[in-house]
């Protein structure tokens, strides 16, 4: 009986646990980019939150920001979210274009070279988030850290 009952409490402590830990729903850019292509009728701008894996307040924007109830709802509601480790060793087609990282080393401690899209994007420090309107425009970014409200406020703004 008692390890019924335990089997139960913890199924049940396991699902409220899941609810109330909401995620953003994060893709890559190609993912977003084409779902815009897919349906523009019914397309979302995208947000795209560039960072690095050495970057304190990336991690802290992550931690805080991203996983803030409020944000993840608006995000998941109104854009395709895209994480983008801007001295990541991925390929990404932005209008026709590959980009990548040629001077990427997996062996490297700290800081690696920076992938050749975030250069196209001009970023000037991370974390940076940048939006791209319905038809996959880049518009203004948004750069370093933001609480919940006001990076969703920067948003209504764009």
């Amino acid at each position: 009986m008692r390890k019924m009952l335990f089997a139960v409490l913890f199924v049940l402590g396991s699902l409220a646990v899941q609810a109330q830990e909401a995620e953003v729903k994060w893709m890559s850019l190609d993912e977003a980019l084409a779902l815009q292509k897919k349906s523009p009728k019914k397309a979302k701008p995208i947000f795209m939150d560039v960072y690095t894996d050495w970057c304190g307040p990336c991690k802290m924007l992550d931690k805080n920001t991203f996983h803030d109830p409020k944000f993840v709802e608006f995000i998941n509601a109104n854009y395709y979210p895209v994480k983008f480790n801007g001295e990541g060793n991925f390929e990404v087609t932005y209008k026709g274009k590959k980009y990548a990282n040629p001077g990427y080393d997996a062996n490297r401690k700290g800081r690696n070279s920076a992938h050749e899209f975030t250069s196209f994007l001009q970023v000037q420090g991370y974390p940076s988030m940048y939006v791209f309107d319905k038809s996959g425009e880049v518009k203004a970014p948004i750069v370093g850290y933001r609480t919940a409200d006001q990076v969703i406020e920067e948003l209504k703004k764009i």
